[in-house]
């Protein structure tokens, strides 16, 4: 597994991640959210940058991911 990014702020009341992103990423894709309390696998469904959903983000952009679990900042995202 190849790390592709890092949560760098996590919005509780609607379940979305901010990551920023060292590997290209792309809807549909599967990723692992780890870190010292963190460790789930989900698809990615859903990826926005500045409130527009996008299809595929590119290295050193910070996007918003929905996630299916609480992640917190610093946790690593693994695909």
């Amino acid at each position: 597994m190849n790390e592709v990014g890092k949560v760098i702020h996590y919005y509780s009341g609607i379940g979305v991640a901010v990551v920023k992103l060292s590997k290209k990423l792309k809807v549909g894709e599967k990723v692992q959210f780890k870190g010292t309390t963190t460790d789930f696998e989900q698809e990615v469904a859903s990826m926005e940058i500045d409130k527009k959903k996008i299809q595929e983000a590119k290295v050193g952009q910070e996007v918003g991911l929905k996630v299916a679990d609480r992640v917190r900042e610093g946790d690593a995202i693994y695909k």
